[in-house]
């Protein structure tokens, strides 16, 4: 019962994550355009992440397809692992802590989606029940 709670409250903080940074992306557009420049990737990366950071959260809650919701939470890590790095590249890592924060509740939410949803990710943490029928298997 306990992962239930945890899956939803770190779902719901990242999903929190993304649609304010990407309401940043558009609220704050030019600074964000400046900032992303700054790392040396081509500002017209702005659009394109805001449409995917919308997509992502979307996945994640309608759980239309747990394929499409694995895919949105590997889209999601790689985007927060190479945030994090674009940020000590330049040597501003206190800028990297949304995406260390981030990364941990994106762990927390894939970690945690097979307790908390009907449709099991074969990807994500197996229940106890399921690590017992593995090992009688082997």
């Amino acid at each position: 019962m306990a992962e239930i709670y945890i899956y939803w409250f770190s779902t719901a903080l990242l999903s929190l994550l993304y649609l304010t940074s990407a309401a940043i992306y558009i609220v704050k557009r030019r600074w964000v355009e400046q900032t992303i420049l700054g790392f040396g990737y081509p500002d017209y990366l702005v659009p394109v992440l805001i449409v995917v950071k919308l997509l992502a959260v979307a996945a994640l809650l309608s759980r239309v397809s747990v394929g499409l919701s694995d895919l949105a939470y590997a889209g999601m890590l790689y985007h927060l692992l190479l945030s994090a790095l674009a940020h000590v590249g330049v040597r501003k890592p206190a800028a990297a802590l949304p995406a260390l924060v981030g990364l941990t509740l994106l762990g927390t939410s894939f970690l945690t989606q097979n307790a908390a949803r009907q449709t099991l990710s074969p990807y994500a943490h197996a229940s106890a029940a399921h690590q017992i029928t593995l090992a009688e298997w082997r």
